[in-house]
């Protein structure tokens, strides 16, 4: 297994280069496949198993954000990648993913009747085509440090408190932060914000940067920092699986869902249209759904899985992440907030 999107130590290189020199030719001969991902979804064990039953040699590559996602798959070649059914929608459009063969996906007939049919979730069926399988999901709910927030926070505005300066975690992407903006403004529908509406959450986003004492990435990298420092509040982009990170750690968190409402993620494996073998990118989505690989979402990281319902989802009171009207005006516009630009600008 090769692993990118993370650094390799000095003696993990010189322990591949040795590798190369000792391995036989005919262990070229592997099937590769090339699985862009989030953390969790394919951890050491799966791949490796994988890779033994399949004969093939997985190269793993880590995203951080729906942004970094966009970058890669249309920058560079992959197999198989996992994205949630909103943002699918422009991989579609743009041609940039293949059509799945659920004949080819038996373990498809496992998972639980809400994921039974596809046609009936919103976006994965394009003209009789199947363009995803769903994999996992996962509010995105409010996160609160309990030895600093004494009353049970019921609203994202929170994070703007002045009494929380400097002890917010919010995460680093465009797309969610203008959504939860829009939900707090009360816009009929906060992925489809027209232009003065954009300004408007950007220069909210901007105050947001006050309280703000970093942008988070991964899961982990959230409860490294909320262990390290005095964290109050966070934005619980990883929903399940950052609680159960945080609590591993040992924190002593809370957790609610808004009243406004919290923001839902399912998400898919999907087949890249630079994938150089759609027939092993399939068999790797059928693998992924086996139940010990599946429920091992749920048991090692926290998440929900499509084939038990032993770590379900809260159901209430949920916005479920719909395509963004102008995607790339909010990362323009997200870029700039990031990058310290001043509310007079916006």
């Amino acid at each position: 297994m090769k692993i990118t999107g993370k650094k390799l130590t000095t003696f993990k290189v010189c322990a591949l280069a040795v590798s190369c020199v000792m391995t036989p030719t005919w262990a070229y001969a592997k099937q590769t496949l090339r699985v862009l991902t989030w953390p969790g979804y394919a951890d050491t064990e799966v791949v490796a198993a994988f890779e033994r039953r399949f004969a093939a040699e997985v190269e793993l590559t880590y995203v951080t954000s729906d942004d970094d996602l966009w970058h890669k798959i249309t920058s560079e070649n992959y197999d198989v990648f996992a994205v949630n059914t909103a943002e699918l929608q422009r991989y579609i459009e743009k041609g940039l993913s293949k059509p799945i063969s659920l004949e080819n996906i038996p373990n498809h007939k496992q998972q639980l009747p809400r994921f039974q049919n596809l046609q009936t979730i919103p976006g994965l069926v394009h003209q009789d085509n199947t363009y995803a399988i769903p994999y996992t999901y996962s509010e995105m709910g409010l996160i609160y440090n309990r030895k600093l927030v004494k009353q049970i926070p019921h609203s994202m505005a929170a994070m703007w408190n002045p009494d929380f300066r400097g002890q917010v975690l919010a995460f680093n992407a465009s797309n969610h932060n203008f959504s939860l903006v829009g939900l707090l403004m009360g816009v009929k529908n906060p992925f489809r914000m027209n232009d003065a509406q954009l300004q408007q959450a950007a220069k909210k986003l901007v105050n947001l940067r006050r309280n703000v004492l970093t942008f988070y990435a991964t899961a982990e990298e959230a409860a490294a920092l909320f262990s390290r420092y005095d964290i109050a509040l966070m934005f619980g982009n990883y929903g399940r699986q950052q609680i159960k990170a945080l609590q591993d750690a040992g924190a002593d968190i809370g957790y609610v869902i808004p009243d406004e409402g919290a923001l839902a993620w399912l998400d898919c494996w999907a087949i890249a249209r630079s994938s150089q073998n759609p027939a092993l990118a399939e068999q790797w989505i059928n693998y992924t759904l086996e139940p010990s690989v599946s429920e091992r979402l749920s048991s090692q990281h926290g998440l929900a899985n499509t084939i038990s319902a032993t770590a379900d989802t809260q159901q209430d009171n949920l916005i479920w992440l719909e395509p963004l009207q102008d995607p790339l005006k909010q990362k323009q516009f997200w870029d700039r907030i990031i990058s310290g630009e001043t509310l007079e600008t916006f």
